[in-house]
């Protein structure tokens, strides 16, 4: 899909589209509410969707830890278009973003089916991951900038 906008969402109707998007790919499925797609970094953090004819398609959050650390999460491709390297777009305009803010790298905390994924752009496996309110296996990983 060549015709994807990564951006920002750019105002309350985006942002909306954007929240409802992060919850029906990623809480929805597992009994989630919606409430419990927000933490304490949600208002500091860097939002960023991938667009395709005015929907949300993709999404990934960036927020830091410390002033060197910065942490993704909240990511998502729409089902029906995983494996075309949607992910891995978003991955690069994270990391781009966090590089511009003097990151030195990147933690995330990866479902343990999409080790993977992050390995291909560079993330090594540190240990296993046992905060996550999902009851999903997850696995901490990191990548130097």
């Amino acid at each position: 899909m060549n015709n994807i906008e990564y951006r920002t969402p750019l105002n309350s109707d985006e942002f909306e589209k954007y929240d409802l998007f992060r919850w029906r790919i990623l809480r929805k499925p597992i009994g989630k509410s919606i409430d419990s797609l927000k933490d304490k970094y949600e208002n500091s953090s860097y939002h960023l969707i991938g667009v395709s004819d005015n929907e949300v398609i993709a999404c990934g959050r960036l927020h830091f830890n410390t002033d060197s650390e910065a942490q993704i999460r909240y990511m998502a491709v729409n089902n029906n278009l995983q494996g075309m390297g949607i992910g891995r777009k978003i991955i690069e305009h994270l990391e781009k973003y966090a590089l511009e803010q003097d990151a030195k790298k990147i933690v995330l905390n990866a479902r343990d089916h999409v080790i993977k994924f992050y390995e291909k752009s560079g993330y090594q496996v540190v240990r296993k991951f046992y905060g996550s309110d999902t009851n999903i296996p997850h696995t901490t990983m990191m990548k130097k900038l």
